[in-house]
């Protein structure tokens, strides 16, 4: 009986996590803080026996493709390939993106703002045609349908994107038993463990993923998770 596995990680402390604002799909850099939460993360993989990998998935978003550059970097396998993909990216924060957290729920009350942080529905405001026509114009994006951008997105939209490429991409690469790794966000993370766990949209709510701490997903011959835990 073979042990398909599987490495999720979200990328570590980004500039925006760390002045506690709504950052989404807006590029920015990780931390001092974060570049040793990646470290640590490929030091941890290492001493439990995860130090090759066939392929890496990451998004088209700074601050997970160098989190996972730091991370293969010092597994020794820089050179395996990586596929970079927005459906990978973090949700859409929508017009939350670049603002303080703690003063958007002074505006809007703390029971509407965790709906829109945690919940597995709810949409933050949008953003306007022109800004989503602006985003869709970087050079990242400019061949995806201007359709497909996103305005704002639920953890549920975010699934939905996710889900389509797990199925289509990667969950054919555990079938050849490939070593796969995934660098993400917090909710492109959040919403596939979801889906894997079968999680419902209530307890969803509860469950967060910290940065740089891997986690683990072991499958049956049937390609179904039977464990999952954190290293």
């Amino acid at each position: 009986m073979k042990n398909y596995k599987l490495i999720l990680i979200r990328h570590g402390e980004s500039e925006w996590n760390k002045l506690n604002q709504f950052t989404g799909w807006t590029d920015v850099n990780i931390t001092e803080k974060g570049k040793k939460e990646a470290l640590q993360a490929s030091r941890i993989l290492k001493r439990n026996g995860f130090n090759y990998f066939d392929i890496a998935y990451t998004s088209l978003l700074t601050r997970a493709i160098h989190s996972l550059w730091i991370i293969i970097k010092n597994l020794d396998c820089a050179w395996i390939p990586v596929e970079k993909t927005w459906r990978l990216n973090e949700r859409h924060y929508g017009s939350l993106e670049g603002l303080n957290k703690e003063e958007i729920e002074i505006k809007y009350g703390s029971k509407i703002v965790q709906g829109w942080r945690r919940s597995y529905s709810s949409v933050p405001p949008l953003i306007s045609d022109q800004k989503r026509l602006e985003l869709g114009n970087k050079v990242q994006y400019c061949n995806i349908p201007i359709s497909l951008i996103p305005r704002s997105e639920s953890l549920e939209l975010t699934l939905i994107r996710v889900i389509y490429y797990w199925k289509k991409n990667i969950l054919p690469q555990i079938k050849k038993n490939k070593k796969i790794i995934i660098v993400a966000h917090g909710n492109s993370i959040r919403a596939l463990v979801k889906y894997l766990g079968n999680i419902s949209d209530n307890d969803v709510i509860d469950l967060n993923i910290e940065t740089g701490k891997p986690i683990i997903y072991e499958f049956n011959n049937f390609f179904q998770p039977v464990k999952y835990y954190n290293l």
